[in-house]
């Protein structure tokens, strides 16, 4: 097994301070690998890197066949919680004639600071829509509803959740070697680095009208594409650096520092993990990599933005830079 390399590196008064290391894997429109680092065989947790596999199901089944763009991007998102994202899923659900209570994922503080001050202004209480997996959560009960499960889609022998570990291992090409309990409750199957990045380049090399999963894929990439601030959110890297590279690669970050990327262009597929779950070492790469792949400009304000940036301290004087290891990307 191949040791983690080193990805990015945090240096101040001219001294290495923090590194990060990790794994990743460039894949081709086969599958295969094009170029790697680190173990391609780690086995990890996609977490919410691998939102757009989970919801192959519902698109699949037919059962989300009228979603609209937006919606497409909603159930694969890592959202803020902003007025944006919470409306829209419960109109979602309303369409459904389910609520807010049906939901099974659990409530937090929203990211987003607009919705978060107005909770606190009017003394409201976060609820499940503010879930940063709310609209995967949508997609999950629109599925159940299809396949008439009982109330708690989120139980791993489920019939949505059986539906999301075929799919999972077929888009893998692995068997899946466990689960884990995500942070909004629902299963999170393994895969190796590999793994994740083939599933990818299957999502790259999709065709509208070329089956039910090719479809379904197609579908989900282009409404993340189509729609990078349901995604996300303002702010956040999956959404700035979407945008920036013009709605033609699709980027999901995951927690504990896993990151995926969807190029149909090039039809490539990429996956990486930061071994030490650190999300600034994770959006450093994920950048570095997309520009060696030639599809974001390293100039631009959004790869500036993770990019070999500066660090301030709280009174804005300079106190190091984050940037790329040598011999990464």
């Amino acid at each position: 097994m191949a040791e983690p390399v080193a990805m990015a590196e945090l240096w101040r008064g001219g001294q290495l301070e923090s590194t990060h290391l990790g794994h990743a894997v460039i894949c081709g429109a086969d599958g295969s690998i094009e170029q790697a680092w680190g173990d391609p065989a780690a086995v990890i947790f996609p977490r919410s890197s691998c939102k757009m596999v989970q919801a192959l199901p519902l698109m699949e089944s037919g059962a989300g066949r009228n979603l609209t763009a937006k919606q497409l991007g909603l159930v694969c998102a890592s959202h803020n919680g902003a007025a944006i994202h919470t409306q829209a899923v419960a109109a979602w659900l309303a369409d459904l004639g389910l609520a807010e209570a049906d939901l099974r994922c659990g409530s937090h503080e929203p990211k987003d600071r607009a919705e978060r001050d107005r909770l606190i202004k009017t003394d409201e209480s976060p609820c499940q829509l503010h879930n940063n997996c709310s609209g995967k959560h949508a997609g999950f009960l629109m599925l159940n509803t299809h396949l008439g499960g009982h109330a708690d889609y989120i139980e791993v022998d489920h019939p949505v959740q059986l539906a999301i570990k075929a799919a999972h291992e077929e888009v893998t090409g692995e068997q899946s070697a466990g689960y884990g309990i995500d942070g909004c409750s629902a299963p999170n199957y393994s895969t190796s680095v590999h793994g994740l990045a083939r599933a990818m380049a299957f999502f790259a090399t999709a065709k509208e009208g070329a089956g039910a999963r090719q479809d379904a894929a197609y579908r989900l990439s282009r409404g993340m594409m189509a729609h990078p601030e349901m995604v996300a959110g303002e702010g956040r890297a999956c959404t700035v650096l979407m945008r920036a590279m013009g709605g033609k690669v699709a980027i999901k970050t995951g927690a504990e520092a896993v990151f995926v990327g969807i190029i149909p262009e090039l039809q490539k597929g990429i996956a990486l993990k930061i071994t030490d779950g650190s999300t600034r070492g994770a959006e450093l790469a994920i950048c570095a990599l997309l520009v060696k792949l030639g599809v974001l400009d390293p100039e631009s304000a959004a790869a500036r933005q993770y990019l070999n940036t500066t660090e301030r301290n709280w009174r804005g004087f300079e106190t190091g830079t984050l940037r790329v290891a040598p011999g990464f990307a």
